[in-house]
């Protein structure tokens, strides 16, 4: 009774952890200490669940192995590459609950309501774990786009899987209910079918997606392996993993409802519709860009009063947040008002400009979001964009017939001056190209990201 007593209330400490770490990971200046506090009480519910193990040998050697493979994994990874590990750790979770609820069939000898959560378990830790794989494929490029073809087979099948779940649910529902006679020989068969049918409906939902939506998919994905999390702590019995689990499910999906609203579509059109290429978009691609170099750029900068600097996704492929640092305080040496532009799904995650700036120690109170920033940018001497593209595509404002049409932007073309750092002039990752490279105030800074800020820091610094 006391081993009872005391697991309770180490779960009721480990919940109190989880919702104070979570409130703090609302706020940047608070999110280190949040996540770690979060940490400690995933800690106290591990240790006092394992009151109840008999022989708890075999799960610390698999903890130390789990623990060591998600420490390499944290220290290795670079910045760039956090989507990536966010994605892989979101599916190693839905696995997880996968393989709780499939141990917890194997233990079943009859038809009950239970084998309903249980099926609803397996679905939807399988969908997050294949979901996140391929969202870990595309997120990498190692998986670059699909055809019209592939995305709707993908879509008819997940269509067919759904129906399949629908009939098997239904199917222990009457069977539990005693409207159905069914054997549990024949609940097995169906069960192994519906391990296999999980899988492929996270491989069928995520393939057709683009690339361009994948902060949304990953905040969904979190979400699933939450509600997963918390389908196997009711399967359990297991008070931490079931707060756990919601917090982790209801956060994740807050966040992807703001993420579908920063992009201005509904959730449908995200994951069902995607991005559909459109011939109007080619008009306003008429035109000529005009290259600068560091030198004249240089120039531009230090004569400027106010600059706001729109990071993007190349600036994390470049690894040039703290060099970008350093140009930002060399411009406030200079008397100049700095700023940042940060749009919600910049980058390849929710959050990955805040991130990477974090780890430069630039202020979060110089970090500003679309509405902050967009009132302003008539009165912006320089906007220095570096490598962002859809989020600063003025196609989203003034073209009806764009893709992107209506998606809330950081509206850098109302800017006196625009200089734009690309390696080149390829579209973003939705996959449209941008109108902003021709427009009259843009200047285009061709060259590695860092290289290129590099340079403007030795002539701020001559």
């Amino acid at each position: 009774m006391d081993f009872i007593f005391l697991q309770e209330l180490g779960y009721i400490v480990a919940a109190i952890l989880f919702i104070f770490g979570l409130k703090m990971l609302s706020k940047e200046d608070t999110a280190a200490r949040g996540n770690l506090v979060s940490s400690v009480g995933m800690l106290i519910a591990v240790l006092v669940t394992l009151i109840k193990v008999v022989d708890p040998y075999l799960i610390l050697l698999a903890m130390i192995i789990g623990a060591g493979i998600g420490s390499l994994f944290a220290l290795k990874v670079k910045m760039t590459s956090i989507p990536e590990m966010v994605a892989l750790f979101n599916g190693f979770g839905g696995l997880s609950s996968f393989f709780l609820a499939w141990s917890q069939f194997i233990n079943q000898s009859n038809v009950s309501f239970i084998l309903i959560l249980t099926y609803m378990t397996v679905f939807i830790g399988g969908v997050t774990f294949s979901g996140s794989l391929i969202a870990f494929f595309k997120l990498s490029e190692i998986l670059k786009g699909s055809s019209n073809l592939l995305n709707n087979i993908s879509r008819w099948f997940l269509v067919f899987i759904c129906f399949f779940v629908l009939i098997a649910i239904g199917q222990i529902i009457l069977s539990s209910a005693g409207l159905l006679a069914i054997n549990f020989e024949l609940i097995q068969i169906t069960f192994i079918a519906f391990l296999i049918a999980s899988l492929l409906a996270g491989l069928a939902f995520v393939v057709p997606i683009g690339g361009g939506d994948m902060p949304v998919v990953i905040s969904l994905l979190n979400s699933l392996s939450g509600i997963a999390a918390a389908l196997a702590g009711v399967l359990l019995s297991n008070t931490a993993l079931i707060v756990a689990g919601c917090l982790v499910g209801a956060s994740g999906l807050v966040l992807t409802l703001i993420m579908a609203k920063s992009m201005n579509r509904d959730l449908y059109n995200i994951f069902f519709v995607g991005y559909v290429s459109d011939s109007n978009s080619a008009e306003e691609l008429t035109g000529e860009t005009k290259p600068i170099l560091a030198e004249d750029t240089y120039l531009i900068m230090e004569a400027a009063r106010s600059v706001l600097i729109v990071p993007g996704y190349g600036m994390a492929v470049a690894q040039a947040q703290h060099v970008v640092k350093e140009l930002g305080d060399l411009l406030e040496e200079n008397g100049c008002e700095v700023s940042y532009g940060i749009h919600p799904v910049a980058g390849r995650m929710p959050g990955h400009m805040n991130v990477l700036l974090a780890e430069a120690n630039v202020s979060y109170d110089n970090l500003l979001e679309p509405k902050d920033v967009n009132p302003k940018m008539e009165t912006i001497d320089v906007v220095v964009v570096i490598g962002a593209n859809d989020v600063v595509n003025p196609s989203a404002t003034e073209q009806p017939g764009s893709p992107i049409y209506g998606m809330p932007i950081i509206e850098t073309h109302r800017a006196k001056t625009v200089i734009v750092l690309k390696r080149s002039m390829s579209s973003g990752f939705a996959g449209v190209q941008n109108p902003l490279f021709f427009k009259e105030n843009t200047r285009m800074l061709f060259g590695d990201a860092k290289e290129s800020i590099a340079k403007l820091v030795s002539e701020f610094k001559e």
